[in-house]
């Protein structure tokens, strides 16, 4: 049976391509949908840019008829621009504001009370990304979902870039004769992807393990070629840090993502690594440390201050890693050791995009916080003889639109996991005091 999706305004603002996900059923925008999508057109962010986006595909939809009318869709199914359920008689009865999520709902409420007095009523449902909205929606006796197109993998499935196999001893000690494993006669029956990491235990419960790396073309699994030295201080405290060490270090593989909580050493780690392959080993000419101003392109102009001294708030956390490496002693020391070397940029992501970023060391923190087409727009930008790191907590999201799994961070290591020049780890263990770590399972 058909049935009748209602869309909120955060659905397209998500993803303006919503409107046609939904099959052979019949896709209803609200009125008050354009004009919440009008009042966010003008905004310089990745909001703005749905905004236009939705604006200009629904003006393209009107060469195929009356919007308000129905039109039908590629797949069969029909879009319409709703004008005629707008009443919030059944509404005032349990939530009597007049708020646009109060009429977004009352939309749908009434288009239900139509279909059952229909002799086949088709199901109406509310899609909204907005938790109190569906919340609302079920009080009302309403069916209400999120909208899940958009999330690139469920949140169990999320890739780890390492994985525990549980293997006769024997084979444990043939790696250790060999200093390597053929992926195949493991048996596995599954791919390992391009520099996924594999700890071996003795399926027998002695205390014989191994950690190894899957080789770029998935066939081998070879030992990590880095031994556990510090790197700029800073050595790896637990198996996982390790892994990211092997990556950022591994001038093979130019596109790394590091995932994790709070506290587990992503930033520290990443800064030491590009501080080494940028001032030691000059294998970049720059080191460019970049983290979105939340919300993400956001004119900071009101902030007191030229561009430096109003950048200093959202950038405090990067410079708190580069004091710690540094060990600098007064405040202010890490501002002249950075304007003496000059080749160490610390920059908000609003001034990084549209640039060309040929033979650099590029960090984008906080990278759970951009959409799928930011991500996009960012990676892009890279130039030859480039390594990029995004790192981020994909339980940690300031953006309003975005989630664990619909982020870009978690779009960019589903995309390229599979690929010979990239690698990927979630980093669990928290190194930065007990009380964090508490406070990150806890809270």
């Amino acid at each position: 049976m058909k049935k009748i999706f209602v869309l909120d305004t955060n659905v397209l603002l998500q993803d303006p391509n919503a409107m046609f996900s939904f099959e052979d059923n019949e896709v209803i925008i609200p009125a008050v949908v354009l004009e919440e999508i009008d009042s966010k057109k003008r905004n310089a962010d990745e909001i703005g840019r749905n905004a236009r986006m939705v604006s200009r595909l629904l003006d393209a939809m009107r060469t195929r008829g009356r919007l308000h009318d129905g039109i039908t869709l590629d797949s069969g199914g029909s879009l319409k621009v709703e004008l005629n359920h707008k009443s919030f008689n059944k509404m005032q009865e349990v939530f009597a504001e007049v708020t646009n999520d109060n009429r977004i709902i009352a939309v749908a409420l009434n288009y239900r009370t139509e279909e059952q007095t229909k002799s086949e009523p088709r199901p109406v449902i509310l899609v909204s990304k907005d938790t109190l909205v569906r919340i609302k929606a079920d009080v009302l006796g309403l069916t209400a979902q999120d909208y899940l197109s958009d999330r690139v993998v469920s949140d169990h499935e999320m890739y780890a870039g390492c994985t525990t196999l549980h293997v006769h001893p024997s084979v444990i000690d043939e790696f250790y004769s060999f200093r390597f494993l053929s992926v195949p006669t493991l048996n596995l029956g599954y791919r390992l992807n391009p520099h996924e990491f594999v700890i071996l235990r003795d399926e027998l419960g002695t205390s014989k393990s191994a950690l190894l790396k899957t080789s770029s073309d998935g066939k081998k699994l070879e030992p990590l070629f880095l031994s556990n030295e510090p790197v700029w201080g800073i050595a790896a405290r637990n198996a996982q840090q390790r892994m990211a060490l092997e990556l950022l270090l591994n001038d093979d593989i130019s596109f790394v993502t590091l995932s994790g909580k709070a506290g587990t050493g992503k930033t520290l780690l990443t800064l030491a690594a590009g501080l080494l392959k940028v001032e030691d080993e000059r294998k970049y000419k720059k080191l460019t440390i970049a983290r979105p101003v939340v919300p993400m392109g956001k004119d900071i102009g009101y902030l007191p201050g030229e561009k430096d001294e109003k950048l200093r708030p959202w950038m405090q956390p990067i410079y708190d890693n580069l004091e710690f490496l540094f060990d600098t002693k007064k405040a202010g020391d890490i501002e002249k050791i950075l304007a003496g070397l000059g080749s160490i940029q610390v920059e908000a992501l609003t001034y990084i995009r549209g640039r060309s970023i040929p033979g650099q060391f590029i960090i984008i923190d906080e990278a759970q916080n951009l959409s799928k087409h930011e991500v996009k727009t960012i990676v892009s930008r890279v130039g030859e003889g480039s390594k990029i790191v995004l790192l981020g907590d994909p339980g940690q999201i300031d953006h309003p639109y975005l989630d664990a799994a619909s982020n870009g961070l978690t779009y960019a290591v589903e995309r390229f996991k599979q690929e010979e020049i990239s690698g990927h780890v979630t980093l669990e263990k928290g190194e930065r005091s007990h009380l964090a770590q508490l406070a990150a399972d806890l809270l």
